[in-house]
């Protein structure tokens, strides 16, 4: 089990580090099959992600990515009265064969996995994109490890027993603090390239530090879904890792929140 989480690991920096480097529409199209993907295993739990309604979500998601890649933002509150409208639509004229509830999962499916995750790609096409969207993954993957490390040496007062056994406030502070540093450590080496932030080596430590509270709400988050519908992981995409959503979780939410915070650091 080890052997081959440890070996999924690997493939997907790999992965990871290839589409971030090309950037452009191969972020973009990534984010976009990370997108589908992760709502279909949210849908899934809901047992809409063969239905109309499903297929409607999914029809919403990418029209939502087609508007960010060929950069028709100033309609994308349009697009969303629309796909919301269109999913009601079928809600009515199908009655009673949806539920409210089944509604609700489609429209909070779509910006859940779909809006905020992609955000990933909006920071990728910033200027010096290619180095910012590292802090995303500082955030939540080497925040996840360094917790992870701290709460199994010094772990012994549980930060949410009901929901996630297993996790410790010292594995919480040290995920944080672990962020912190590495985050100042990247902004260190990096710091002459990122002409677009002063001083990178504190915005990247302050990034690092916010980003990580985050993404253990994100963590939580997908935890307590699971938890909601009785599932162990949302799919089997990723031996040893699950699905999408059990592997990106705490991504989907530091992602718009990094973004917001590096407008606000470059303005």
């Amino acid at each position: 089990m080890f052997k081959q989480r440890l070996l999924s690991g690997i493939v997907l920096v790999v992965l990871a580090v290839v589409v971030l480097y090309l950037g452009g529409y191969v972020t973009g199209a990534a984010v976009l099959l990370l997108s589908i993907g992760g709502m279909f295993e949210l849908l899934r739990i809901y047992k809409q992600h063969n239905t109309l309604l499903g297929f409607a979500g999914y029809a919403a998601v990418v029209a939502y990515y087609l508007m960010l890649f060929f950069d028709f933002r100033q309609y994308l509150l349009f697009m969303f009265i629309v796909a919301i409208l269109v999913i009601l639509a079928i809600y009515v004229f199908a009655y009673p064969k949806y539920t409210d509830k089944d509604i609700m999962a489609v429209i909070f499916g779509f910006f859940y996995t779909s809006f905020m995750l992609s955000y990933v790609y909006e920071i990728r096409i910033l200027k010096n994109g290619g180095i910012l969207v590292i802090m995303i993954f500082i955030c939540s993957w080497v925040n996840d490890t360094l917790a992870y490390c701290a709460g199994v040496t010094m772990g012994k007062h549980k930060m949410s027993p009901k929901l996630s056994p297993k996790k410790s406030i010292e594995g919480l502070v040290g995920g944080l603090l672990g962020s912190a540093v590495v985050g100042g450590v990247y902004g260190f080496f990096f710091d002459k390239y990122v002409y677009v932030i002063d001083n990178s080596v504190a915005v990247f430590a302050i990034i690092g530090f916010a980003g990580a509270i985050v993404a253990v709400i994100g963590d939580l988050t997908a935890s307590a879904i699971k938890r909601n519908n009785d599932i162990k992981d949302y799919s089997n995409l990723i031996p040893g890792h699950g699905g999408i959503l059990d592997r990106f979780d705490s991504i989907i939410f530091t992602a718009p929140v990094i973004y917001y915070l590096l407008m606000f650091m470059i303005s």
